[in-house]
């Protein structure tokens, strides 16, 4: 295991996953948000940020966090493995709810000047809030990434399903 896409819903702990993981192999860890958002929140146009994953997926060892269809067939081409955290959505959600109120109460900075808003708790629109984006997303990633497991054209990955923060610390510690 040296290149490592790690996957899974907002708020089931990728990036912490990812943090830890990389830290046991001593390779870098990439988290696509940091790439993505941009100063005020705004996207970095795809083909600026497919450049950048492109660079960064070329080295020898990393860990990538983030489920971005704009680059996923980057780092999938590279990747020996893919951990998918697929923990059950009371428990995403629960750990979205208090990580986010946190994060907009502390103000602390994300990536690029950016913080997390009040306003996510004023919309049900999965665009500006992560709440509702995890809310909504949690389904279709299940579907996603089942299927691809299931994909001939993805045997060179070997596939590691997360269900449960047991199965997560065993993991880790195995």
């Amino acid at each position: 295991m040296h290149r490592v896409s790690v996957v899974g819903n907002s708020g089931s702990g990728k990036s912490t996953l990812a943090a830890t993981l990389a830290a046991h192999l001593d390779a870098p860890w990439i988290e696509l948000d940091s790439i993505y958002h941009q100063p005020g929140w705004n996207p970095l146009p795809a083909p600026d940020f497919r450049a950048r994953v492109e660079a960064l997926v070329s080295g020898d060892a990393w860990v990538i966090d983030g489920n971005y269809t704009a680059v996923h067939d980057l780092v999938w081409a590279r990747a020996d493995t893919v951990v998918w955290m697929d923990l059950p959505r009371p428990l995403v959600m629960r750990r979205i709810i208090g990580r986010t109120f946190r994060r907009a109460a502390l103000r602390r900075e994300l990536w690029n000047g950016n913080r997390e808003p009040w306003s996510t708790w004023l919309t049900l629109n999965p665009e500006r809030s992560i709440i509702m984006w995890s809310w909504t997303q949690h389904a279709k990633y299940r579907v996603r990434y089942a299927d691809a497991m299931a994909d001939p054209a993805l045997a060179h990955l070997t596939f590691i399903r997360l269900r449960s923060p047991a199965e997560v610390r065993d993991f880790l510690t195995g």
